[in-house]
């Protein structure tokens, strides 16, 4: 079973047709074709910043080993850790450009192949039992994360501490 994740963009009501018909899932695990044509793979799937780097780390890497004069075997070897690199972190290279153009993660959903990843997931998304204003199966990435101070928050202040504390350490600001 392959393991995809489910993105759709950011709408007024995550749970309308329109927001489904724009899904798109992205397969976790190893991408062969990134493995073998890094740049191209990142230019059919346009990701344009991942590229832009991609271009920018194989030039230096290039120059640097030309630079420093070493054999072809080491240089082959380089690079392909880097294709390797490539091929292992392509689908958060996906990821990462969809939730900088304003995409949302909506579902991570197990299937054999895509399309019985994506009947699961219309299944389970379409069965009602999903509340538009409080998913509890999407999930926000980017912003900074909850803390403590601020009202409104899921989380509550710490306890206070205890008049005595149980163990061989003595209360804090206390005689020894």
């Amino acid at each position: 079973m392959r393991i995809y994740t489910v993105h759709a963009p950011r709408t007024s009501d995550m749970h309308s047709r329109a927001a489904g018909d724009r899904a798109v899932f992205v397969r976790d695990g190893f991408h062969v074709w990134a493995f073998v044509f890094g740049g191209f793979w990142l230019l059919y799937h346009r990701l344009w910043w991942a590229l832009l780097g991609y271009i920018a780390v194989m030039a230096g890497v290039s120059v640097s080993l030309g630079v420093l004069r070493v054999s072809g075997g080491v240089s082959l070897s380089v690079l392909l850790l880097i294709a390797l690199l490539m091929g292992l972190e392509a689908a958060s290279l996906r990821r990462w450009t969809l939730s900088r153009g304003k995409w949302r993660q909506l579902d991570v959903v197990a299937g054999t192949n895509e399309q019985d990843a994506e009947r699961r997931f219309f299944d389970r998304w379409t069965s009602g039992h999903h509340d538009s204003t409080d998913d509890p199966m999407s999930i926000e990435r980017g912003g900074p994360p909850p803390t403590r101070d601020i009202p409104g928050q899921p989380f509550s202040r710490p306890p206070p501490i205890p008049g005595s504390i149980v163990g061989l350490f003595p209360q804090p600001g206390g005689s020894v």
